[in-house]
C-alpha cells in the first residue's frame, strides 16, 4: 500500500476517533426513541442536521418519501463527473422491539464514515453521497429509491449489518409479500349449508397445498403466512378468507418461480372448493443480495485493523432478506455482517435490542464507521478499484448470480 494512501486511513482513523462521542450519542438518541418504517421523522432530522453542520448539501423528501434525504459532497455530480461512492443508512425500528436489528448502529456508522471520509480527503475529487434509507424492515425504502434513480452513476453503495456473525457478506434472499384472498357465498352452517361456498376452508386448504409444496423447495426458497381474515361468525359461512403470504427465494428468479407455484397452488385450489382466488403483491420486492468482493474484501481489510476479523458466512445459512439487494443488484456494494452479541443469539429479540446499546456495540459502530470510510476513500481514489469492481458485478449479473 503506498505512503498517501496509508496516511489517508490514518487520518480517517483519527477523524472518526474525534467523533466517536458524539456519533455514540446519536446511536443512542435513536435507539431510545425507536420510529417505524416511514415514521423516522426524529431520525431523519438528527442526521441530516449532523451532515448539514459538516458541509454536506442535504435533499431531504427524496423519491417522495418524507423520511429520506440524499446529502452530497465533493466536486462532481456522480453521473459521468466523476467517482461516486453512496454510504446507506436505514435507522427504522421494529414494532413492539425497537432497535432490535441494530439500525441505530447502522445509521451511526454510516453517518461517522461520511463525515470521517470528507474530512480525511479534503476536496472530495468526485461525489461522496451519504444516503438517507427508511423503511427496510417493512415497504423498502431503497426499492423506491432505486426507481428514482438516487444511484445512477454511483460506483459503490456501502454499509455494514450488526449481527451475531462476523461475515464479509452473508446470502440474503430475494423476497416478496403475497396476498391471497378466497371469495365464497355466504349462508347458514346449518339451516342451509349446501347454499354456502365455504372460502375459509379454501384458504385453509391453500395452506396445507403449500405444506406439501414445502417438502420440495430448492435451497434458499420458502414461503410462510398467516391468516389476516378469517370470517366473521361461527354461524356464518366464510364468504371471504385472506391470508398474506412472505415468499423467499435464493435468486429473482428462484422467486419468481415460487410466486408463481403460489398463484398456481391458489387457482387449483379455487377450481376444487368453486371459490374464486385473487393473488396480488403487496409492496415491491426485494432483490437478492450480490456481493461485491472487491469491495467486501477492502472492507474486511480495513476492520481487521481494529481488530474485528471477518470470515465467509456458513454455506446454507441465509440471514433473510434485505432492501439492499435492489442496490446491489445495479451497483458495487457490500452488506458485511459483524457481531454485536453471540452466535448463540439472534436478531430481532429484546436481547439484541439490548445489545444495540451496549458496549461491544459502541466499539463496531466505531470500527464499522472507518472500515467503510476507508473502503470510500478507496473507491474514489484508486480507478482500478471502480473498475475491478464494476467488471464483477457484471460477470455476476452475466451468470444471474
Amino acid at each position: 500500500m503506498s505512503q498517501a494512501a496509508e496516511s489517508l486511513y490514518a487520518r480517517v482513523r483519527q477523524e472518526v476517533s474525534a467523533r466517536e462521542k458524539r456519533l455514540w450519542e446519536v446511536s443512542l438518541a435513536l435507539h431510545r426513541q425507536p420510529e417505524t418504517a416511514y415514521e423516522e421523522h426524529r431520525a431523519a432530522r438528527l442526521l441530516t442536521g449532523e451532515l448539514e453542520r459538516e458541509g454536506f448539501e442535504v435533499e431531504r423528501g427524496v423519491a417522495d418519501l418524507p423520511t429520506a434525504f440524499l446529502a452530497r459532497t465533493g466536486s462532481g455530480s456522480g453521473s459521468g463527473g466523476g467517482p461516486c461512492v453512496a454510504l446507506l443508512m436505514e435507522y427504522d425500528a421494529l414494532p413492539l422491539l425497537g432497535h432490535a436489528c441494530g439500525h441505530n448502529l447502522i445509521a451511526a456508522a454510516g453517518l461517522g464514515a461520511a463525515l470521517a471520509a470528507r474530512a480525511a480527503l479534503g476536496e472530495v475529487q468526485g461525489a461522496l453521497l451519504a444516503v438517507g434509507t427508511p423503511a427496510e424492515e417493512r415497504g423498502g425504502g431503497k426499492v423506491a429509491a432505486v426507481a428514482a434513480g438516487l444511484f445512477e452513476g454511483v460506483d459503490a453503495a456501502l454499509m455494514f449489518h450488526p449481527g451475531v456473525h462476523d461475515w464479509t457478506w452473508a446470502p440474503l434472499t430475494a423476497s416478496a409479500q403475497v396476498r391471497v384472498g378466497f371469495h365464497g357465498r355466504a349462508a347458514h352452517p346449518t339451516g342451509r349449508p349446501t347454499e354456502g361456498i365455504d372460502a375459509l376452508g379454501a384458504l385453509i386448504q391453500l395452506f396445507n397445498t403449500l405444506g406439501v409444496l414445502a417438502k420440495r423447495l430448492p435451497s434458499g426458497s420458502h414461503v410462510h403466512g398467516i391468516v389476516t381474515d378469517g370470517g366473521r361468525a361461527t354461524n356464518i359461512v366464510p364468504e371471504y378468507a385472506e391470508g398474506l403470504f412472505g415468499l423467499r427465494g435464493a435468486t429473482a428468479s428462484a422467486l419468481e418461480e415460487l410466486v408463481e407455484e403460489l398463484r398456481s397452488c391458489a387457482l387449483g385450489v379455487a377450481s376444487a372448493t368453486r371459490t374464486r382466488a385473487e393473488v396480488t403483491d403487496v409492496g415491491g420486492r426485494y432483490e437478492h443480495f450480490r456481493d461485491n468482493e472487491v469491495l467486501s474484501g477492502l472492507f474486511a481489510e480495513h476492520l481487521d485493523r481494529a481488530g474485528i476479523r471477518l470470515s465467509e458466512p456458513e454455506p446454507g445459512v441465509y440471514l433473510g432478506s434485505s432492501d439492499f439487494g435492489n442496490v446491489s443488484t445495479r451497483v458495487p456494494g457490500i452488506h458485511p455482517w459483524v457481531a454485536i452479541m453471540g452466535s448463540d443469539g439472534s436478531d430481532h429479540t429484546p436481547e439484541f435490542a439490548e445489545a444495540a446499546a451496549g458496549p461491544r456495540a459502541r466499539r463496531v459502530m466505531a470500527a464499522a464507521a472507518e472500515a467503510l470510510a476507508c473502503t470510500a476513500v478507496d473507491v474514489l481514489t484508486r480507478p482500478e478499484v471502480r473498475e475491478r469492481a464494476w467488471e464483477l458485478l457484471r460477470a455476476k449479473a452475466a451468470a444471474g448470480r
